[in-house]
């Protein structure tokens, strides 16, 4: 496994990984939109949410680059829209280095099962350094 870059865009995420998979040469990427996600009564989706890409990812010269849009009303700063994800196939070891990663940094999330992952996180580090923690899988690989 490996750690994987995490970039997040401002709506033109659809536009950044097309472009990004011309520049390098890689398959066009699918993507998953937040309209595509399973409904949550308790969470209605606004409507300029639905084609906003949820997720997507490209590999590039052997490295995993993932991609989504920040979700409308939350925070976007370009420059400091990177985050570390750390996917694995160890539970354990992701509730471990999730649980040391959170000493002196803020959760964001904390670990739980999603739609696609049973084991899910993400934080900031005592660094400032944003990580999302998920067992892999197979859905955050393809």
């Amino acid at each position: 496994m490996s750690v994987d870059v995490y970039l997040n865009f401002n709506g033109n995420c659809r536009e950044a990984a097309e472009f990004y998979a011309e520049v390098f040469g890689t398959e066009k990427p699918q993507i998953m939109t937040f309209g595509e996600a399973p409904p949550n009564p308790d969470y209605p989706l606004p409507e300029e949410a639905k084609n906003l890409v949820m997720h997507t990812r490209l590999n590039i010269d052997g490295s995993n680059v993932m991609f989504s849009d920040v979700f409308p009303g939350m925070s976007f700063v370009a420059g400091n829209n990177i985050s570390l994800a750390f996917v694995n196939k160890d539970e354990e070891k992701i509730r471990s280095v999730f649980h040391k990663l959170k000493e002196g940094g803020t959760v964001k999330m904390e670990l739980q099962e999603t739609f696609w992952s049973k084991c899910y996180g993400s934080l900031k580090d005592q660094f400032g350094i944003e990580w999302q923690l998920s067992y892999d899988n197979g859905i955050t690989d393809s």
